[in-house]
């Protein structure tokens, strides 16, 4: 049976996710201890305590009626290939697979294939040639406009590509220049600076945001939940949407929790120092959408 999909929005009601365990990417803490200086992370994971708050993780989302579903092992990844929402976008025609900017990663768009093959979800195509997209830097602003970052991860190839196989699923495709911040060896996506929340409310990082895109929000009628500069570092920004005004967060960023809650929004929270905080990777990178409903 073919897995319904459908997720061309941010902030719809989550009804089904993609996850990759600890177990399943990370093998064990030899791997760990193996590649985390290659990828710039600032310390090994401890591998047990990964594992953990993974599975608190999963917990928690299937506590709010989400199905979960998961992406086995597979060779050629590491450890951050529990990212499931770089390698792919998911829409209701099938899925766009993404050409990674971070060589360590090339894998894992073959491996995403290779589940939606099993799964009976079509393929819209794949990114390729001199193209790179990474799914971290694309935003549905509304459910005709995706903005794109441009930065190390994605450049304007793989903007024009994602654009093309969309199609008539969007009306605009908007690129945001993203800043040089920690240079190429960093993950910085333009999730890392905005996740909207509700059709007029997202968590931004405005100090590096462009000037123009920050004014588009403004113009589109978002209203704008600041993260303050100590909450930046600690992710702060990433926030994922589990349903309009619904939300989680990783723990350790009260003020954003605050402003959150203050804006109307419920906010549950998870603990993620192995599996966040070590690989620059929050509750949206932890997870690619596959169904969304209004």
């Amino acid at each position: 049976m073919t897995l319904k999909v459908g997720a061309e929005s941010n902030v719809t009601t989550l009804r089904s996710v993609l996850v990759k365990s600890v177990e399943a990417g990370w093998c064990d803490q030899s791997t760990a201890d193996r590649e985390w200086q290659s990828l710039h992370y600032p310390a090994s994971p401890d591998y047990p305590r990964a594992v953990d708050e993974h599975q608190a993780l999963v917990a928690l989302l299937r506590d709010q009626q989400i199905e979960v579903h998961h992406l086995p092992a597979a060779g050629g990844t590491g450890l951050d290939s529990i990212y499931t929402h770089d390698p792919l976008i998911v829409t209701s025609r099938g899925a766009i697979l993404c050409r990674m900017g971070k060589p360590a990663r090339c894998r894992e768009p073959e491996a995403a294939r290779l589940w939606l093959e099993a799964a009976g979800i079509p393929v819209l195509g794949a990114i390729e040639g001199d193209g790179l997209l990474e799914g971290g830097d694309l935003v549905w602003l509304d459910h005709r406009t995706v903005a794109v970052g441009d930065g190390y991860r994605t450049n304007a190839e793989g903007i024009r590509q994602v654009g093309e196989l969309l199609g008539e699923l969007v009306d605009h495709v908007i690129t945001v220049p993203l800043p040089h911040w920690s240079g190429p060896g960093d993950c910085l996506h333009l999730m890392s600076l905005i996740s909207p929340v509700d059709s007029d409310l997202a968590v931004v990082y405005s100090p590096l945001l462009p000037v123009p895109f920050r004014r588009q929000l403004l113009d589109r009628g978002y209203d704008l939940v600041e993260v303050p500069g100590p909450e930046f570092v600690t992710m702060g920004p990433n926030v994922l949407a589990l349903g309009p005004r619904r939300c989680l967060v990783l723990e350790g960023n009260p003020v954003t929790r605050r402003r959150l809650e203050a804006a109307g929004a419920t906010v549950l929270s998870y603990r993620g120092e192995e599996i966040s905080l070590k690989g620059g990777g929050g509750p949206t990178c932890l997870t690619r959408p596959l169904l969304r409903h209004s």
